[in-house]
């Protein structure tokens, strides 16, 4: 009976749940939301914006680039420093343009997500300490002046840096743990020569939220700073129990945190499809909002497929109002702008990202259909594609399913994750440290371990900074190249 009662509320919560998160109570909020992302990016307009995927996205119309730190690093007693998510392309970006600000949010019932409370000042501590180690061995004025190193390696905050909610006890634990994130990450083969010639200050994380007072009046150049700022806005008000408000025209409920889990409520709707049509979808009102939802998502998925573009139809969950679903559609994400930052030698226009000087690139598989400037393609996609390349044996198609398949998921999870993967296990096998081709020799003779494999993948992630292979991927990988190595 204990347990029947247990289940009785747990479904009577997921139902109350069901009828709050509907898609108009998301999306205005979203929406109501972003007013004040856009108020704080105007108070430091020379400061890039960046959306934390993917909950950071629906945000705001425009971003200049993504990142992706994950809350469950920075969770109690889990923190962790991952070498696989370096978000390098973050630290370079804040270092030429002075600082940047990251939007976040929960639903947690939080001012912030533990995303930005410890995974971020996690980051920037380790990023500090690395690049202090690093002007510290190499004051022989290699890549700036002697005096410069010198001068910098002695103001250089290395300190952690946390809110003041995180308790003594975790600042504890954390730093504790440190110096051996810090060892990690210079193992890994990261580019910290480029991170201490681009930085001129030391990271430090800054807070804001919708409790934040900020006097207008009284804003400070973050230039006059003696570090420089990663501000983490969360975008929504610190409540975790939806809101009901009333306009005018309609009623509805505030929900914080709305642009997260967006697999529950979305209905297909992308951050760019609905920023494209946000003002329509809000006047809509809570009635006629699923409606045109589905409208559009249909409309444009029949533009792309018309194109030759990725456009699958999925099932979604049907609401408690529905009584039959609707076919929806996947929208690309937003595209980062990068093209004032130069992180690597990838084509950014083209969406082809090369790997150093192994002639090795990665792209999405729109993109390598009207690549002109590759002399073969594998595509590990689903689908096949009409390639025009000189020789018919130059076209691999090596389709390769996702381990967990979702209905909804981003259109370039297979470039991002399985691509990476099978790139990373070519670049190991058949290329030697130095990144030049020998057939298998070095890999025959030393074998791999995890470190080595990790350093390999920091490399293409230099490159390919959209790169995302997930921790499963990585195990075969792993234990596919230990197996190979055994058998020969």
């Amino acid at each position: 009976m204990e347990n029947e009662a247990k289940l009785s509320i747990y479904r009577a919560a997921r139902t109350i749940k069901r009828k709050e998160n509907t898609v108009y109570n998301a999306l205005r909020s979203i929406y109501e939301d972003s007013i004040f992302v856009g108020e704080i990016s105007q108070l430091w307009p020379q400061l890039p914006l960046v959306a934390n995927l993917r909950c950071g996205l629906w945000y705001s119309p425009k971003f200049h680039s993504t990142c992706y730190f994950k809350s469950t690093d920075g969770h109690n007693n889990n923190w962790s420093f991952n070498t696989s998510r370096l978000n390098f392309h973050i630290a370079l970006l804040a270092g030429q343009k002075g600082g940047c600000i990251i939007v976040d949010s929960t639903r947690r019932g939080k001012r912030f997500p533990d995303s930005m409370s410890k995974t971020i000042p996690i980051w920037t501590c380790v990023l500090n300490r690395s690049i202090s180690n690093y002007l510290n061995n190499n004051n022989n004025g290699s890549s700036m002046e002697e005096s410069d190193m010198e001068q910098k390696s002695v103001d250089w905050d290395c300190s952690l840096h946390l809110p003041l909610w995180v308790s003594g006890t975790e600042k504890a634990a954390i730093e504790e743990r440190l110096e051996g994130w810090t060892k990690d990450l210079e193992a890994s083969g990261a580019d910290i020569a480029a991170l201490a010639s681009c930085l001129k200050k030391p990271l430090r994380p800054l807070w804001i939220s919708q409790r934040t007072v900020i006097w207008i009046n009284e804003v400070p150049d973050y230039d006059s700073w003696d570090f420089t700022p990663i501000i983490l806005l969360s975008a929504s008000l610190p409540s975790g129990v939806p809101q009901h408000r009333t306009t005018s025209e309609f009623s509805w409920n505030y929900i914080p945190g709305a642009g997260d889990d967006e697999e529950s409520w979305a209905r297909g709707l992308s951050p760019n499809l609905f920023w494209n049509h946000a003002y329509d979808l809000i006047s809509s009102g809570p009635d006629l909002c699923n409606q045109k939802v589905a409208d559009m998502v249909e409309k444009d998925r029949v533009y792309r497929a018309q194109r030759g573009q990725n456009a699958p139809q999925i099932t979604a969950k049907p609401s408690i109002s529905e009584s039959s679903p609707n076919p929806l559609s996947v929208d690309p994400l937003l595209c980062s702008d990068l093209s004032n930052l130069n992180v690597s030698s990838s084509d950014e226009e083209s969406g082809i990202y090369w790997l150093g000087n192994t002639n090795l690139a990665l792209s999405s598989f729109q993109v390598a259909e009207n690549a002109t400037n590759v002399d073969c393609i594998l595509n590990c996609d689903q689908r096949s594609i009409i390639v025009r390349l000189p020789e018919a044996e130059a076209y691999l198609h090596l389709p390769i399913l996702l381990r967990k398949v979702k209905a909804y998921k981003w259109e370039n999870t297979s470039w991002e994750d399985i691509s990476v993967s099978i790139c990373l296990a070519i670049l190991i096998s058949l290329y030697n440290d130095e990144g030049s081709f020998d057939g298998g020799k070095s890999f025959s003779e030393t074998g791999i371990t995890k470190s080595e494999m990790r350093r390999r993948l920091v490399y293409i992630c230099k490159f390919a900074i959209k790169a995302r292979p997930s921790r499963g991927n990585l195990r075969q990988v792993f234990n596919f190249l230990n197996n190979s190595g055994n058998q020969k």
